[in-house]
């Protein structure tokens, strides 16, 4: 399964780059349809199954690449790759289903990612290729509509104005597509928290939004930080 991984992260299998993908509709309209496909390739992948993995990583990669580019900018990719061999090695251990994965492949994700900032924590960074990160807000969010309002551009560089732990609840519930429980175990917090830190960094965005704040971004699309 390991060499299985190095191939299909080093394919790219020709991931998009706007929005995540949305859950195929079942016949009665639902997304149970989808998430059942999910949960047939989840118990595949973990029996070794190559096409069960790629079905997992073309449903979750476009969402850890937008988490990991707002934490470490250019090093993205490089902290995804990552993150997909490590999950090869040890999806025969895991146990749980597909919200539960998501959730795992996040802390994964996050690891990574905490690692290469402490590596470079005495260099500026800038993050680049912020349009990978997709508009894409909770329906279940009372302030989710503040990042339906502005570009992928803007949405993610106000999300990094906000405290680290609104910043990062806003970010694994709206563009990873976190439940709270997921989002608890990924930051380590308890659900009721990350409700709060995610509603409280959603009204914070809406205010920012109401006061006419707005990022600036430079010519060759970073965005400004100072």
């Amino acid at each position: 399964m390991h060499a299985v991984a190095a191939d299909v992260v080093g394919a790219d299998v020709a991931l998009p780059h706007a929005r995540a993908p949305q859950p195929a509709a079942g016949a009665d309209g639902s997304p149970s349809g989808r998430h059942g496909d999910l949960t047939d390739a989840l118990a595949a992948a973990r029996a070794g199954d190559e096409s069960g993995f790629v079905t997992l990583y073309r449903d979750l990669q476009p969402r850890l690449l937008r988490y990991a580019t707002a934490l470490v900018g250019n090093d993205a990719e490089d902290v995804t790759a990552e993150t997909w061999l490590q999950i090869a090695r040890d999806l025969p251990r895991f146990t749980g289903d597909v919200d539960g994965f998501r959730g795992w492949a996040s802390a994964i994700c996050r690891n990574r990612a905490m690692d290469v900032a402490r590596s470079r924590s005495r260099r500026p960074v800038t993050p680049t290729d912020i349009d990978v990160l997709a508009e894409r807000a909770g329906p279940d969010d009372a302030a989710g509509s503040a990042l339906e309002a502005m570009s992928t551009r803007e949405a993610i560089a106000l999300i990094s104005e906000l405290p680290q732990d609104q910043a990062e609840a806003v970010l694994l519930r709206t563009v990873v597509g976190l439940d709270a429980p997921s989002v608890a175990m990924v930051l380590g917090k308890r659900p009721g928290a990350v409700r709060v830190a995610a509603h409280r960094g959603l009204r914070r965005l809406a205010r920012m939004l109401d006061d006419g704040q707005s990022p600036r971004c430079l010519d060759d699309g970073r965005v400004s930080r100072g």
